[in-house]
């Protein structure tokens, strides 16, 4: 599945004459494209598919989205832990070098 996920611009550069963000989804950050919306500020949130910013949205219905997505184990599925699953799926342990970051912490997320 490919979803248009809402997201938080953290950081904002110039990269190779194209408009890029540091975007966090719920404590997962992504590199995002800001060339479909030019105006984007750091703070702002932003319905993101594929790698670029859409349109901006406001921060009470990114959270809701968010929070229904995790309720509904799409945001598992579109940033999950697809080596962990695999390795669960087939019975093994993780492959070596395959660990996750920590998870952000609740505040951090929303600061």
């Amino acid at each position: 599945m490919c979803l248009a996920v809402p997201g938080r611009v953290l950081e904002i550069e110039e990269r190779d004459a194209t408009r890029m963000a540091k975007v966090d989804f719920g404590g997962v950050v992504k590199d995002v494209c800001l060339e479909y919306v030019p105006d984007m500020q750091v703070g702002d949130y932003a319905i993101v598919h594929v790698g670029f910013a859409l349109q901006r949205l406001d921060e009470e219905s990114a959270r809701q989205t968010l929070e229904l997505f995790e309720n509904l184990g799409v945001l598992e599925e579109e940033f999950g832990d697809h080596w962990g699953k695999a390795a669960k799926d087939a019975g093994a342990e993780r492959p070596a070098g395959t660990e996750l970051p920590a998870p952000a912490s609740d505040k951090e997320a929303r600061s």
